[in-house]
């Protein structure tokens, strides 16, 4: 890894322990909402739900969660790569569920703007995104 893209990785990963949306966000073609986030019954547990929008040809790099992810597809057509498995692509209405800890990206591979409607179930106090090497 160069030294570019490690520093670029480490502030992406420190400035997501205290504000994962804005790191996240100030990618190049990606727009994250956060809608909502609470604390769950389960103790050291929270949800947190995002409304990410992805423009043409963007492609979100490998990366991680702390916790599940379900995914909601609400416009376009994104492809998702999970570690292990062959790329799937997704249209409006479909939903995939991503395994804690499991390295997955996403591309929109459509024409217009593609966006997901992201709900996380993750350990509280951990960073949102971790990128993987």
């Amino acid at each position: 890894m160069t030294t570019s893209r490690s520093m670029t990785a480490a502030a992406l990963i420190v400035a997501g322990i205290s504000a994962p949306h804005v790191a996240l966000a100030q990618q190049p073609g990606v727009k994250r909402t956060d809608l909502q986030r609470h604390d769950l019954s389960i103790p050291g547990r929270e949800a947190i739900q995002v409304h990410v929008e992805l423009a043409p040809g963007v492609v979100f790099p490998k990366h991680s969660h702390p916790g599940e992810e379900i995914i909601y597809v609400l416009t376009g057509s994104l492809e998702y790569e999970l570690e292990g498995k062959p790329p799937v692509t997704l249209g409006a209405g479909d939903v995939l569920f991503i395994p804690a800890g499991t390295v997955h990206a996403a591309k929109n591979v459509g024409s217009d703007t593609g966006a997901e409607l992201a709900t996380y179930i993750v350990e509280k106090g951990k960073p949102l995104v971790v990128l993987a090497e």
